[in-house]
């Protein structure tokens, strides 16, 4: 018997390549695309903000989708669904833009204001509106998808409407609802005066059993008790948001509830454009068969950021969003160490502008063994991962990342904190069993980072040794074809319970 072909709506504020601010943009473009080839049917739906090119992407009307009417609270909001297609691939996955002006088209940037740096004062609206519009969409369209696929906080109400305000309209009763987590320390919180733009029953308005919490209104809340099932990007991040305060970010008692129906699957990496023997960014391509010419890209890398070139000397690099979450405290904190230790350190990187000052200051004392880019250059990332020896990656909590899988691809150590992903996707190398594709340390401490590093240093001086784990990382599979073969399965689970 042919295996049942599904049909997926994938909800997600950023999907690659029309817009981008993180990790959960490539995940938006990867998996669709992944499922789509594995033979379902999938549509994306997601906000048409200023920055999406209409020409570029032929982003065209659709008169059944145009001029929908929604109210959030007293406002009434008009808005189309328009379309086009995922590019650069051959199987088609439709997508839907959500269009208004108001509220997104006339802004370039998804959640914060530039000029301020804050959020947008009505992200609230917004979003609301991106949950409105998958009932629309359906209803419309009389297209009843199998899942409803939402990612993050800004798709959390999603569930609620179609448990509760929608349950009567014909066709939802089937409906089933998968939610993703990618980073519960983003919730979607609003004073709870916001509940009455919602337009969800007045019973929702509460703590006990509505999507108030801590005295405000949750978005995040909402998905987590509404949605059929609940899964978070690795498997040991799900059992640390259910099982421990410290990751739980307030939430820890509704996901232990909730656990048995909270799974952990690891993303993938989209192998076409993260991998040494195909990388159009890089100078000089090369595979585990070639590994030797690797060291190529690092005389590139050096020459680059104006540091000597020595091939005894490792490179260790950072490529991350400067904040204390990612353990850029720990570096900070170990940095004088680290500026004692045989190593070159280069750092790709935009945040907390205590950083920024912190590293310039740094760029200037030691301009032989510390550069940095802070900002964003897609191209120095392809670069950095090609030309480094490690990879340091140190969170504080890390949901699934996807760097130190790319560093493993492209035969970079990396140098991780035991936790979340970081604890899934790099094995320990011990020197027992000569065994392992990268370092770990689970202490969140400065000292526990530089006696990792240590290690790692008196191992590259055995060169033998040192490709042995490379080599082990550049086998290790970490595409998509598993991580959907996974989605695929849980979907199936969702629908089994009928």
């Amino acid at each position: 018997m042919a295996a049942r072909r599904l049909r997926i709506l994938f909800v997600s504020s950023e999907v690659v390549p029309f817009v981008k601010t993180g990790g959960l943009a490539d995940v938006s473009s990867a998996l669709p695309k992944k499922l789509t080839e594995l033979g379902h049917e999938v549509r994306i739906i997601l906000p048409k903000y200023g920055a999406v090119d209409e020409r570029k992407f032929k982003i065209h009307d659709i008169v059944r989708l145009k001029d929908i009417v929604v109210k959030v609270g007293e406002k009434e909001v008009i808005f189309s669904l328009k379309s086009c297609f995922l590019p650069g691939i051959r199987t088609r996955v439709q997508i839907y833009f959500l269009d208004n002006q108001e509220y997104f088209g006339s802004r370039n940037s998804l959640y914060i204001d530039p000029i301020t740096g804050k959020d947008y004062p009505d992200n609230d609206e917004r979003f609301i509106i991106l949950n409105r519009a998958v009932v629309e969409l359906i209803i419309r369209l009389g297209w009843y998808p199998d899942v409803i696929h939402l990612n993050d906080w800004q798709c959390g109400l999603a569930p609620a409407y179609i448990k509760t305000a929608f349950k009567d309209t014909p066709g939802f009763d089937k409906l089933r609802t998968l939610f993703t987590i990618h980073n519960l320390a983003y919730q979607g919180t609003f004073p709870p005066s916001v509940f009455s733009k919602t337009g969800l029953p007045e019973d929702l308005n509460s703590e006990k059993k509505g999507i108030l919490h801590k005295g405000k209104l949750n978005f995040m809340k909402s998905g987590l008790l509404f949605s059929d099932v609940i899964n978070t990007v690795s498997e040991t991040y799900a059992k640390e948001i259910s099982t421990k305060e410290e990751y739980g970010e307030g939430l820890k008692d509704i996901l232990a509830k909730r656990k048995d129906r909270l799974f952990g699957i690891v993303n993938g990496i989209d192998t076409n454009i993260w991998h040494p023997e195909n990388d159009k960014l890089i100078p000089v391509k090369y595979s585990i068969k070639n590994l030797e010419k690797k060291i190529e890209n690092k005389k590139h890398l050096l020459e680059r950021f104006g540091l000597p070139f020595d091939e005894k000397i490792p490179v260790v690099s950072v490529i991350s969003r400067l904040y204390d979450a990612k353990g850029i405290d720990l570096i900070q904190k170990a940095f004088p160490d680290l500026m004692k230790m045989d190593l070159q350190l280069i750092l790709l990187g935009t945040g907390d502008y205590k950083y920024h000052t912190f590293f310039d200051k740094m760029a200037m004392k030691y301009p032989k063994k510390f550069a940095c880019y802070l900002g964003f250059s897609d191209e120095l990332a392809h670069l950095i991962e090609a030309g480094s020896d490690m990879f340091l990656m140190p969170s504080k909590y890390e949901p699934c990342g996807l760097n130190q899988m790319y560093s493993q691809v492209y035969g970079t150590v990396p140098i991780v904190r035991e936790t979340g992903g970081l604890a899934d996707t790099v094995k320990r190398f011990e020197e027992k069993t000569e065994e392992g594709t990268g370092f770990m340390f689970r202490k969140y401490d400065a000292k526990e980072l530089l006696n990792e590093i240590k290690r790692a240093l008196k191992i590259f001086a055995d060169q033998k040794l040192w490709q042995k784990i490379q080599k082990a990382g550049m086998k290790e599979d970490f595409s998509w074809d598993k991580s959907a073969k996974s989605y695929i399965e849980l979907y199936k689970t969702i629908l089994a319970e009928d």
